[in-house]
């Protein structure tokens, strides 16, 4: 058991990793707890709210009561299965806003601006929505779009340009901000995941393979990364890296291993009896997530998803999925967005919004209302920090995480703005035809109080934990990594997942966790980076004194 390169995790980063470092002729060995991703429930996008939260799939960690929430205790949703996350999430695809990579760079990750980042976003991808000088046609990731025959979706869209707002034919292009299509990572019909795009074509060469079992630690002779040690049933035994290991295990499991294995805060260490390797105080620390509420509305007509919400109705869209690979099971639903400014003088989008024509959770419940449809919304870039810590030294324990949501007071009038904001565009005339009366938070719910009352209620994870290791400069006390995703402190290992972003980027984190394991092998590589490229991405020509 012994490799080049040993990969803890067959996740969204990870898998990329095994690509690419398997495609330069290195022998990978990939280790992962989680089993196959075989399977309806995986595989058929319009089921996604199935696999999150089946003890199968999902690790099943939960954060630490929040006591900004009232003591509410959230899942914190990460994938235990080939592929990790991207086989249980929504399928959404969102690069983030070139902004958000520069300020990356400005915050000591010098050679991830977004000139630096875009040729690997390009390597990437295999979008089919037209030509484009900032996309890639020819990678292993299919990005597509849903057919958006629901007239619900175009309404979105068409209310968004009648209250103001830009439009955007591609927020993943050069212009994020408007309402526009959104991009999601199926592929004929079935999820395509980072198994699917990076793994299952890596695991088809010789020099790749894949392991099952749960990694308890990394191990370090001579402040050196030599391997790691595998609990696999009753046994333990350890693979052993001939040249690098690299975590790309999650920003909760990654810190989590890190600890484990002796780096991280070194009294927390000491307390729990592991031996100090590294005292890097920032490992778990810099946690950051996004947080959404959803606005719900009861529908007019019966034109949204909740007409297949019945037995029969999933037996037809199962059955049409299996046998043709079409049908609204083909879909996450997924199929409009927009991204906007909350306010004049910021100059890039602080909002998401995702549109559903069905009112529903995330996790499948769908409420008594019957026919309605939904906005999931919610502010981009929070100043509230959280941290991962260890429950005990024993691996299979989870660790302890607190997102400490809402600790900042900008965060309760972010979110007011996001629900004025909502309503204010469910209001226009292209909603007419279809908008009843509004479920959630309700007509009644008005005044400051009362709207933080609902938030402090009904807020939910966007399942976009990252940051916990954070990569910067060599001498920031408070980075783990350094721009080449090495362990500060500790030799032959590297972290390449979203535990490294410096800070957490507009949207959904699938695309940003892939490009960063695509970058992280040419730096382990050593082969010298792909050329920059210096596009100029659109800004709000008012954006100092308009909102919109």
């Amino acid at each position: 058991m012994e490799a080049d390169f040993v990969i803890v995790g067959a996740g969204s980063a990870g898998c990329a990793l095994a690509y690419r470092l398997s495609e330069a002729n290195a022998s990978v060995l990939v280790v992962e707890h989680g089993g196959s991703d075989a399977g309806p429930f995986i595989q058929m996008p319009g089921a996604l709210s199935w696999p999150m939260g089946m003890a199968r799939y999902d690790w099943g960690y939960q954060s630490e009561p929040e006591p900004n929430l009232g003591g509410r205790v959230l899942a914190v949703p990460r994938g235990k299965v080939i592929g990790g996350s991207s086989s249980i999430n929504g399928m959404v695809y969102v690069r983030g806003h070139a902004a958000d990579f520069d300020h990356w760079r400005d915050m000591g990750a010098d050679g991830w601006g977004y000139a630096d980042v875009l040729p690997y976003f390009r390597r990437m991808e295999h979008w089919h929505g037209g030509v484009s000088a900032v996309r890639g046609t020819e990678g292993p990731l299919h990005v597509t779009r849903g057919p958006r025959d629901n007239p619900l979706h175009g309404a979105f869209v068409e209310a968004g340009a009648q209250a103001g707002y830009e439009l955007t034919t591609d927020y993943n292009g050069l212009k994020q901000e408007g309402f526009g299509p959104m991009d999601q990572t199926v592929w004929k019909g079935r999820r395509w995941s980072a198994a699917n795009a990076y793994l299952r074509p890596a695991m088809k060469r010789e020099n790749c393979g894949l392991v099952r079992g749960l990694v308890g630690r990394v191990v370090i002779e001579e402040g050196r990364a030599v391997g790691v040690e595998v609990l696999r049933g009753s046994s333990t035994e350890v693979i052993r890296a001939r040249r690098e290991v690299v975590l790309a295990a999650s920003s909760i499991n990654s810190p989590k291993l890190l600890m484990l294995s002796g780096i991280g805060p070194a009294a927390q260490l000491a307390g729990h009896g592991i031996a100090v390797v590294a005292d890097r105080p920032g490992v778990g620390q810099n946690l950051q997530d996004h947080l959404e509420v959803y606005i719900q509305m009861a529908a007019s007509q019966p034109v949204t998803l909740f007409k297949y919400w019945n037995l029969w109705g999933k037996a037809w869209v199962g059955a049409r999925w299996l046998l043709t690979g079409t049908g609204v099971g083909a879909s996450n639903q997924f199929e409009s967005a927009a991204f906007i400014r909350s306010r004049a003088g910021v100059d890039y989008p602080d909002i998401q919004y995702h549109f559903l024509p069905m009112a529903i959770r995330y996790d499948g419940y769908a409420p008594a209302e019957g026919h309605g449809f939904q906005a999931h919304v919610g502010p981009m870039r929070s100043a509230s920090r959280g941290e991962v810590t260890l429950r005990s030294a024993d691996p299979k324990d989870p660790p302890r995480i607190r997102f400490n949501y809402m600790d900042d007071p900008q965060d309760w009038e972010d979110f007011r703005t996001c629900i004025r904001l909502t309503r204010e565009i469910f209001a226009q005339k292209a909603f007419e035809p279809f908008v009843k009366h509004e479920i959630q938070p309700g007509a009644a719910v008005q005044s400051d109080e009362e709207l933080d009352g609902f938030i402090r209620e009904h807020v939910e994870s966007a399942y976009h934990p990252c940051g916990t290791a954070r990569m910067g400069r060599r001498d920031d006390p408070m980075a783990v990594v350094d721009p080449e995703t090495r362990v500060i402190g500790v030799e032959r290992l590297r972290v390449a997942d979203s535990s490294v972003f410096p800070r957490i980027t507009n949207g959904n984190l699938n695309a940003p966790s892939i490009m960063t394991g695509e970058k992280a092998a040419d730096h382990i590589l050593g082969r010298g980076m792909l050329a920059p490229e210096n596009v100029v991405p659109w800004v709000h020509p008012d954006w100092q004194r308009s909102q919109r």
